[in-house]
């Protein structure tokens, strides 16, 4: 075997969750850092930064909002591909499997927000902070997971991909519906249209098999319709990133005759270390750099113990919760190499916020301390959540190391 070396063994390397969770975590670390330093005023002077056209569409954006909507699509899309994959190849093949943890995502999403209202009915002017605890930050979640739980079962990492998306969509649903002070249907049936189109073109039909066949090369085709789908579901004023996520799960996932992989696995392949090793990162550094002053009054505050409380301990309650009471009301079933305190610990892991949470915290308050607490109780849950997410699936981890994983044919829920 020849020893891969320069350019290939980085992007490798970068295509492993661990490796990109030591970036993203680094990145945050230093926006946290930077914005709270002298220097802050030159972190936000380039957060803040427009670049891009006004026209034909409304691309004159900061920075932080390329960072935020534009590259973190790159990653949704290969959520979506990998979801896509589980559904068609997969753990999710299995409707009993997959509705356990589509469930637990609603569950996830209701009872931290319940926590929320319960903590502010007394302040209605702060109560639209509710959706802000719902969402589970599906790039740092892997990524801790992915450094924390190297011998955990493969059936874990699938559970809490497929709740993180639920949850991420149901939160980019409520921002559409509840956080959105314009939804321009016009944009949004055009971004439909060209996914039906993209979906089509995936098929391999018709013109679509003409292209195959063409000398014309497929990116000249998709590059430009998929930066017009991004285009138009950003102008609708649905989150961008959904476009991501549908793009990744229209994808073709079957080989046909004469193909070595998949469109899905190649284009997968490519843009992992490009997503890992960039745009997370560049996310994290113009995303979380939250100001941290008057630190002490946020435990005082109900809009930050709402947030605090309601990621770390709704979470739990909610996923866990909903997962164990679906199985007892419904087929669903829990995979049977796991374990409920396996399902408790992702539950947990569940619990980090920042991605939308830090964003509907922004579209719920204006500039302010009720904001900077909103954000610094999303940042204060997120470690709580993965220190107690830690404790629990480093043991798991280390148990499932000596014991080795249970092969689904003989082992029993527990």
């Amino acid at each position: 075997m020849v020893k891969k070396t320069g350019v290939h063994a980085i992007a490798d390397a970068l295509r492993r969750d661990a490796v990109g969770g030591f970036l993203l975590i680094g990145a945050a670390a230093i926006a946290l850092i930077w914005a709270n330093s002298p220097l802050s005023g030159a972190y936000e002077a380039i957060r803040d930064f427009t670049i891009g056209p006004s026209a034909p569409l409304h691309l004159d954006l900061t920075v932080g909002t390329w960072a935020a909507d534009g590259l973190l699509a790159v990653f949704f899309f290969i959520v979506g591909a990998e979801l896509k994959h589980e559904f068609v190849h997969g753990e999710l093949r299995n409707p009993r499997r997959a509705m356990l943890p589509i469930v637990a995502a609603v569950g996830g999403m209701i009872a931290p927000a319940l926590i929320f209202v319960a903590f502010n009915t007394a302040r209605p002017e702060d109560m639209s902070g509710w959706g802000i605890p719902m969402a589970t930050d599906i790039a740092f979640a892997l990524a801790i997971l992915a450094i924390i739980g190297k011998s955990l079962p493969p059936a874990l990492r699938t559970f809490l991909l497929t709740l993180a998306i639920v949850d991420d969509l149901g939160a980019i649903t409520v921002i559409a519906i509840f956080y959105t002070d314009h939804l321009s249907f016009a944009y949004l049936f055009a971004a439909l249209a060209l996914l039906v189109l993209f979906g089509y073109l995936q098929q391999g039909r018709g013109i679509a098999a003409a292209l195959d066949r063409s000398a014309v090369p497929n990116w000249l085709v998709y590059v430009p319709l998929a930066f017009l789908i991004w285009a138009f579901m950003h102008e609708s004023g649905v989150h961008a990133t959904i476009a991501g996520v549908a793009m990744g799960m229209l994808m073709r996932s079957r080989m046909r005759e004469g193909e070595h992989e998949s469109p899905l696995h190649r284009v997968e392949h490519m843009l992992r270390p490009w997503s890992m090793g960039l745009a997370l990162p560049i996310f994290a550094l113009f995303s979380a750099g939250v100001v941290f002053s008057g630190i002490g009054s946020m435990f005082t505050d109900t809009v930050a113990l709402g947030v605090i409380i309601g990621l770390v301990a709704g979470k739990l309650i909610g996923i866990l919760g909903g997962a164990w009471v679906t199985t007892k009301l419904t087929p669903a079933e829990l995979n049977p190499t796991l374990r409920w305190i396996d399902i408790a610990g992702m539950s947990q892991l569940a619990g980090i916020g920042f991605t939308v949470s830090l964003l509907i915290s922004e579209l719920a308050y204006e500039p302010g301390t009720t904001l900077d607490h909103a954000k610094g109780g999303v940042l204060i849950a997120s470690l709580l959540a993965t220190l107690l997410a830690s404790v629990v699936l480093t043991r798991r981890s280390a148990y499932y190391r000596k014991h080795g994983i249970p092969q689904e044919e003989t082992a029993g829920q527990g």
